[in-house]
């Protein structure tokens, strides 16, 4: 294959699902949200629920349809968005579960014929959710109780504290029904963050869960290019848009058939890394919409040969460190045009 290639090993998202289940002794709710963060929903979920997931979250509507689409009536698909104007019939029609973020959406919900849904309790991130005062009485259907930490990702921030006293305060108010509060982070915080089920996102999809790389979690997605030409660039001639890179002595570049429109973002570069030939090499000069340009002076590389942007040799956490962003973002920008494979 010539075209830069999003490769997704099946089995470690299940190990990493399987970690964590081990790690909280919680159910496993993935959240599968930007068509399972870039990498195929439908192929994801199918894994994950031979790994025993039964419960899965989206952001939109329209990612629930095509989910349902996709893996059938099994599992138990939620919308974070909730019942959002004219959704209720849409949600029903497809057996989905709305998030419930507001009275008025509760309303739509119940106005429709109601059903199994969830209720978000906003316990300090104030983005979507009832405050604890507002939050509504148990109703029929209410299947679900949920949270979301702000600062998951920083262990030691009291925000963690805060907003699990809060969320285990109002919780009471719904004894009966399962309560979901740790994300990907949370699940490494300790049990009393646990609840009922955890719902994580960027660890199952290979992201530490503070930021960098853990050994606990396996890589899952390998981003790769191939080499379209190696060239000589002698002392004094440049590299790229806007000479982004002068060479001071004698080069041997290689360019690389991806670039922005694939996801590979600008701000990779000048401090972005590339895995190629068994080395860690530099991406030198400006990244353009189709191509990179990376130093393989000594290396024994030809044309056709892979370079890995992020993977098993380049960790996602890493590379998005060097371009100045999160792993999420990284995962969720490989562009449509970048073949996705699968193995596992």
């Amino acid at each position: 294959m010539t075209r830069a290639r999003l490769s997704v090993d099946l089995d470690a998202l299940a190990a990493n699902h399987d970690c964590l289940a081990r790690l909280t002794g919680r159910p496993v709710q993935p959240v599968v949200k930007a068509d399972a963060y870039g990498l195929g929903a439908g192929a994801c979920v199918t894994r994950l629920m031979r790994a025993g997931a039964r419960t899965f979250f989206v952001a939109r509507l329209s990612e629930g349809v095509a989910l349902r689409e996709a893996v059938g009536e099994a599992p138990v698909i939620y919308v974070l968005d909730g019942c959002t104007s004219g959704a209720a019939a849409a949600l029903r029609d497809a057996g989905l579960r709305p998030v419930i973020n507001h009275a008025d959406q509760l309303s739509r919900w119940q106005e429709a014929g109601g059903g199994a849904c969830g209720l978000h309790i906003d316990t300090g991130m104030n983005r979507l959710g009832f405050r604890p005062e507002d939050a509504p009485a148990p109703f029929a259907g209410l299947a679900l109780v949920m949270s979301h930490l702000a600062c998951a990702d920083e262990p030691d921030s009291p925000m963690n504290r805060q907003q699990r006293d809060s969320f285990a305060a109002i919780r009471r108010r719904y004894a009966d029904i399962p309560a979901s509060f740790a994300n990907s982070g949370g699940c490494f915080l300790g049990p009393d963050y646990a609840f009922d089920a955890v719902r994580p996102g960027i660890s199952l999809w290979g992201g530490g869960p503070e930021g960098r790389p853990d050994p606990r979690i396996r890589p899952v997605a390998t981003f790769s290019a191939p080499i379209l030409q190696v060239r000589q660039v002698p002392t004094g001639e440049s590299v790229g848009y806007a000479r982004g890179k002068v060479a001071v002595q004698p080069l041997t570049v290689a360019t690389v058939g991806a670039g922005y429109a694939d996801g590979v973002m600008r701000a990779t570069s000048p401090r972005g890394q590339v895995f190629v030939a068994g080395h860690l090499r530099p991406i030198l000069g400006r990244i353009s919409m189709d191509a990179l340009a990376v130093d393989v002076t000594g290396l024994d590389v030809v044309e056709g040969d892979r370079v890995e942007l992020f993977g098993p040799n380049r960790p996602i956490d890493d590379a998005a460190r060097d371009t100045g962003t999160i792993a999420y973002e990284l995962l969720t920008s490989v562009g449509s045009r970048v073949d996705r494979t699968y193995s596992g």
